[in-house]
């Protein structure tokens, strides 16, 4: 007997007696102990499960080729084909036969049913085995003989499934017989494999037999098979837990966010609610500005935000029908819908906010026009009436002289005069302490309070000056006379003259407010028609000091002294000279003032031309870029978003803000601000277009469609949606799956409109027409298969326990299944049982945990 034949009996014999040993019984001469066909008819009932035709009971010879025969037949109704072996060898002792049909028996039973990636038997063996040994140093499996020697292959094989058995660190290539005892000793201990091999043999055999070896290997792949189908059910098992954990995650965000900014909202409604006006302008400014610092800097990260809120909603749906879980719905008031209700609240609040503050704005500035306007003509008027009571209320003329006497008469006319001519400006300053408290002026008691006083004022001098009236006389002298005519008409022309230069200085220095090219030139015109007048004021001036001089001259003439100043006015040649020289110089000043203004509000119609010209610009641009139609792209759903990213997100800049401080930039903020919002309006389009992409892709990867299946579904769309709007109606939607292959009745028609309309819109959108065909055309993991995989770790029972959750599963997906699984309950449990099919259902929406 050859060497091989003597090596592969002693491990056929070893192999069989490792199947009979569960009978009880064993073999020790291969070719003897199943001649009469009774053993070997065991055999196949022990390694099949199954039981044969019952073994004739006879010690003759044909009964032992009858026995013989039916295990034959039993080999050969397994698809087995006996070549050369028949049972009178058999029964005759053939080795040579004996080993054949061993052989045979061992490849339909032990390696005919290994299958490794769409490979079975030898291969499928031999592929097992490199997969298994691939990581491991020194070891090369390409074969059952050579690749066996060292002894590595062996200890790498066991070392891989149960590390804790061999130190695979600590051993040597240069120690083969070593090697292979280790794992010999190792695998009969540990793993209930007998040995069937003889370390020498195989050392010393420069090819190994390779029946032998596949036979020993065999062993190993069936006593690792639980192993392995344990490891693909928990493999399975963590893949579904890894996506549930991930949407509870996305859910979990969804809420905090939704959170987050419904409580923002709600916290900034009643600011923009508030419309307690400030009493000053510097505090309405700076309302204004915090207003703009929230349209600025606070609004813009919230309309991201809840950007991105829908954006997460939509990707949390897409992956939830993916992995066949119920759609997510959000809690109480935080749905898509709700938030959308809220903000479309908040921005009405906002644009009345707006309006209030541009309208407190001008109220405040006109006030502030007006009271500084009060505050001029009061302290004119104060300054005049300075001593005047006190003057007319003197006796002084009960002692006088006739000259004295009637240069008083005379001075209390110029009074008169001058009297009338300052009634126009407290009528003035009272008009304007009215319309300062009509629009309620902060500080309106001290208004009052003033104007008061020069009412009351007036009314004195007007009780003093009937009063003194009452008690002149005419005596002056004829020179004197002239005199004091001369110094009358020098008075009463004086004090209109002076009146005029006073309003007019005022006028002069006036403040104006104008918010276009219009009211300045207005305001240019009127200043024009004033300096026509200058010429006609200059001639009255030179007549009034005319007067003077002819008093001069008489005086001079007749030797008359003039003692001190005129006694019928305080205002002297000097005062009236002072003044026209101050009026002539506020004249240029003012057309300064003016022509600045006018280059002002010419940069201002520069800027409101240029604002309008980017208005209609943006404008048109932004509603071309809203109404594209990404759906209709013919891209790859990669290059898509790429592509929207680019067009969108990167090429697109915002409009720059134009504002000059005022009233009008004001006004130009605020028509900035719509233009702003169909920027805002635009991003979060192109931001759902672009998730949209994301989740073709999304559904692309995760149901395993190809790119030319997802072009195709593209394709059909586009050309059946015949309104370009990204929707197809009913009959569009059976027109494009008839063309695609389907045969329709009105039945099942109505059974997908269901699916892809469970709404009852009367249309299909793309994104259900794509979750239709994908759900058509690809498999996903459903609540039944987790099952059958917990059954494999729970080894069948129909609970499981937390050890062995804890055993077979990665750390945190067992401590996330034993948080979530309820308590089995049934009769004779374990402790700590839990039920994984109520967990598995609900995974799927399919029972509530």
């Amino acid at each position: 007997m050859c060497v091989c034949s003597g090596v592969r009996k002693f491990t056929f014999t070893a192999w069989c007696n490792s199947h009979l040993r569960k009978a009880g019984t064993q073999i020790e001469n291969i070719e003897e102990d199943f001649r009469n066909g009774l053993k070997l008819m065991l055999l196949l009932e022990v390694i099949s499960g199954e039981r044969l035709p019952k073994p004739d009971k006879g010690k003759m010879r044909f009964h032992k080729i009858a026995n013989v025969n039916k295990a034959l037949d039993y080999i050969s109704s397994k698809g087995v084909k006996l070549v050369s072996i028949g049972a009178e060898e058999i029964v005759d002792g053939n080795l040579k036969m004996t080993l054949g049909m061993i052989w045979t028996i061992i490849l339909r039973f032990a390696i005919q049913d290994i299958s490794v990636e769409e490979t079975s038997a030898k291969e499928g063996l031999l592929l097992w085995c490199q997969r298994k040994t691939a990581p491991y140093r020194n070891v090369n499996v390409q074969n059952f003989h050579i690749s066996w020697k060292d002894g590595l292959a062996l200890c790498a094989l066991i070392h891989r499934h149960r590390p804790d058995l061999i130190d695979y660190s600590k051993l040597r290539k240069d120690d083969p017989i070593g090697n292979l005892n280790t794992a010999f000793e190792v695998a009969e201990k540990y793993l209930d494999i007998p040995k069937m091999l003889d370390a020498e043999d195989i050392v010393n055999t420069p090819k190994p037999d390779e029946k032998a070896i596949m036979t020993y290997v065999s062993c190993f792949y069936h006593a690792f098979a639980g192993a392995e189908q344990a490891e693909t059910a928990a493999n399975r098992i963590c893949k579904v837990l890894a996506v549930n954990q991930e949407n509870e995650r996305l859910m979990e965000e969804y809420e905090k966010l939704a959170s987050e900014l419904l409580e923002w909202i709600r916290r900034t409604i009643p600011w923009l609610e508030n419309r307690v006006a400030e009493q000053t302008m510097r505090a309405m400014q700076q309302k204004l500005e915090d207003f703009r610092d929230y349209r600025r800097v606070h609004k813009p990260p919230r309309v991201q935000e809840k950007c991105q809120l829908e954006i997460n909603f939509n990707t949390l749906q897409t992956k939830l029908r993916l992995s066949n879980r119920p759609a997510f719905m959000p809690s109480e008031g935080k749905m898509v819908s709700d938030i959308a209700n809220a903000w479309k609240g908040l921005e009405q609040v906002e644009k009345g906010y707006e309006e209030w503050l541009l309208t407190e704005i001008r109220r405040l500035e006109r006030l502030d026009h007006l009271a500084e306007k009060f505050k001029q003509k009061c302290s004119l008027h104060e300054s005049w009436t300075a001593g005047k009571e006190h003057l007319l209320s003197q006796k002084d003329y009960e002692t006088a002289s006739l000259m004295e006497i009637r240069a008083l008469m005379r001075k209390h006319e110029a009074f008169e005069s001058d009297l009338a001519a300052h009634q126009d400006r407290v009528e003035q300053i009272a008009a304007i302490a009215q319309e300062l408290n009509e629009l309620d002026y902060h500080d309106a008691a001290s208004v009052n309070t003033r104007c008061q006083g020069i009412c009351d004022q007036r009314d004195a001098l007007e009780v003093h000056k009937h009063f003194t009236h009452s008690k002149q006389t005419h005596r002056v002298e004829k020179l004197w006379e002239t005199i004091d005519q001369l110094y009358l008409e020098f008075a009463k022309r004086a004090a209109p003259f002076n009146n005029w230069m006073d309003g007019a200085m005022e006028d002069l220095q006036d403040m104006f407010i104008v918010h276009s090219i219009e009211e300045i030139q207005s305001l240019i015109t009127a200043h024009d028609q004033y300096k026509a007048t200058l010429p006609e004021a200059d001639k009255e001036r030179i007549a009034i000091m005319g007067i003077q001089n002819e008093i001069t001259k008489i005086a001079q003439t007749y030797g008359i002294k003039l003692v001190g100043v005129n006694p019928y006015t305080v205002l002297s040649p000097q005062d009236i000279t002072n003044k026209w020289e101050a009026v002539k110089q506020l004249v240029p000043l003012r057309d300064q003032m003016l022509q600045e203004e006018v280059a002002r509000q010419q940069a201002n119609e520069r800027l409101r031309r240029s604002f309008a010209a980017q208005a209609n610009i943006i404008g048109p641009w932004i509603q071309t870029k809203m109404e594209r139609q990404p759906l209709h792209f013919n891209h790859d759903p990669n290059k898509d978003a790429a592509y929207m990213q680019h067009e969108g997100m990167m090429n697109v800049q915002e409009p720059a803000t134009i504002d000059d401080g005022s009233v009008s930039g004001i006004i130009r903020h605020s028509l900035l601000q719509h233009v702003r919002v169909g920027w805002e309006q635009l991003l979060t389009t192109i931001a759902r277009t672009i998730n949209e992409v994301e989740n073709q892709i999304l559904t692309r990867d995760a149901k395993g469609i190809s790119q030319e299946q997802l072009n195709e579904f593209r394709a059909s769309f586009n050309h059946f949606d015949r309104k370009r709007n990204g929707m197809m109606d009913p009959d569009d939607f059976r027109a494009c799956l008839i063309s695609m292959g389907y045969d329709l009745g009105e039945v099942e028609f109505a059974r997908i409109m269901t699916l892809v309309d469970p709404n009852n819109t009367g249309v299909v959108t793309f994104q259900a027409f794509i979750d239709f065909m994908t759900r058509e055309t690809a498999e996903t993991d459903t609540a039944e298969q987790v099952m059958a995989s917990f059954k494999i770790l729970a080894s069948d029972k129909p609970y499981i326990t937390v050890e062995e959750l804890r055993r077979e599963l990665p750390p945190e997906q067992a401590e996330y299944c034993i948080s979530r699984m309820t308590k089995y309950i049934g009769p004779e449990v374990a402790l700590g049982a839990l039920d994984y099919i109520s967990f598995s259902s609900a995974l799927y929406g399919e029972s509530d945990l």
